[in-house]
């Protein structure tokens, strides 16, 4: 806390006066600054449950029924206004609905209004309850209820307050010979109502907080599932490339020896190779071994490729799944990249076809065209879903498969066909030799 001036006599402000400043400033900001300003009333979102099942043009209508409400509301007011009272109906019954309506509009100038328009109509309508006549009542509750639920509940808890004052004070200076007060009733109905509001509004922000959250996530999900699937494409993909450095390494060793007499700069060449081989290989492993698990294991046998195909399709047979492979086009060897990530995408595929469609069938089907390599697998429907129910997975497959082919420039189409089965088509381009230019 700093300490005042020398000579200068102020105090320090104490945590009371404090507290009390800041009230009397949100009482400032909440009821008078731009009382009067325009905030009309929104539509209704008409995306609920019940109002998405409208018709258009119901839906349309549907849209304004907060403000149809209101209107309702202030013809009631309107009506009780004009036949309880000793005073002129034509005069008291519109001072009763105005501040309704205005809360369409501008809702803090509707509670003042309908402050004002209290002592009025108590005045002019004749002996009765004190200080809020019958339709002063119902307008008074029925804009404390708008403005609660149009604005923060700290706006309607001073409303509220301002409510009470107005009511101790005509109470105190009429006084109850004359008059049957009911400021009582008037302040527990009205707390209830505003009790009710704030509810609401608890409800309201903890939905759209769990509604964020949730959004966030499924984003966070989303982000950790393309990095769990570049790893694993990461990690297969190094042992792809270290097996073919240190097959380049042991050869460009043993190249020397397998010619009788090399010259000299045969032999440099070799060594330049091997040296160049290693240091890659050695770069490789330290950069893409950051991918690696604590528990990953390289695996020992060679990473799959199109020629397992057929041992994976009796897998997937033994394990209750009717697929059929046809291959079109000259069989060739491709990079193995490109080989490693259509036997992974098949693989996948048809693992899904087990998990979401168990009982059904499965066609795989393999081109070989000139420019690269053509996958499509179709999953069948269930035969009978209502036997066997799908078995809910993590929802990475289809991530992982774009992944690979995102990786490799293809490009890739996933759907439910018109039967309700499933396709995924892809095409992975391969340069040849005369393509690239070496």
């Amino acid at each position: 806390m700093q300490t005042p001036p020398p000579g200068d006599g102020a105090k320090p402000r104490s945590p009371e006066f404090r507290l009390a400043a800041d009230a009397l400033q949100g009482l400032r900001q909440d009821l008078f600054h731009d009382a009067f300003a325009y905030r009309p009333l929104q539509r209704m979102r008409v995306d609920g449950p019940l109002t998405r099942r409208l018709p258009g043009r119901l839906r349309e209508y549907a849209a304004w029924t907060p403000h149809a409400v209101i209107a309702t509301a202030a013809l009631f007011t309107l009506f009780i206004g004009s036949v309880d009272t000793n005073g002129p109906a034509l005069l008291v019954g519109p001072l009763c609905a105005i501040p309704i309506l205005l809360t369409m509009a501008r809702p803090v100038g509707a509670f003042w209004l309908s402050m004002a328009a209290t002592p009025i109509v108590a005045v002019i309508g004749g002996a009765g309850e004190w200080p809020w006549m019958p339709g002063s009542l119902a307008c008074h509750l029925t804009v404390l209820t708008v403005v609660a639920v149009r604005t923060r509940p700290r706006t309607a808890v001073w409303m509220w307050g301002v409510t009470g004052a107005y009511g101790l004070l005509a109470d105190a200076g009429v006084g109850g010979g004359y008059y049957g007060t009911n400021t009582g009733p008037m302040m527990v109905i009205s707390t209830m109502v505003l009790l009710v509001v704030a509810l609401w509004h608890i409800r309201r922000d903890a939905r759209q907080e769990v509604t964020a959250q949730l959004t966030v996530t499924a984003q966070e999900r989303s982000k950790r599932t393309l990095l769990e699937e570049r790893t694993t494409i990461a990690r297969e993909l190094h042992d792809v490339v270290a097996h073919h450095m240190s097959v380049v390494a042991i050869q460009a060793e043993a190249a020397p020896y397998r010619v009788e007499n090399p010259p000299p700069e045969l032999e440099r060449a070799f060594v330049t190779i091997r040296e160049n081989a290693v240091a890659a290989l050695t770069e490789l492993r330290r950069i893409l071994g950051v991918v690696r698990a604590e528990d990953y294991e390289a695996p020992d046998a060679p990473q799959p490729t199109l020629a397992d195909l057929d041992a994976l399709l009796a897998n997937v047979r033994d394990a209750g799944l009717t697929v059929e492979k046809t291959t079109t086009g000259a069989v060739r060897e491709l990079p193995p990249g490109v080989e490693l990530s259509a036997y992974r995408i098949v693989q996948e595929a048809l693992s899904n076809s087990l998990r979401h469609a168990p009982g059904a069938s499965a066609r795989v089907e393999i081109g070989y065209v000139l420019g690269g390599l053509g996958l499509r697998i179709v999953s069948g429907p269930p035969p009978a879903p209502a036997l066997v129910k799908p078995s809910p997975g993590a929802g990475h497959g289809i991530t992982g498969m774009r992944e690979r082919v995102t990786m490799l420039g293809g490009e890739m189409t996933a759907g439910r066909t018109e039967d309700g089965g499933y396709e995924v088509a892809v095409f992975l381009p391969v340069v040849t030799t005369t393509e690239d230019g070496s």
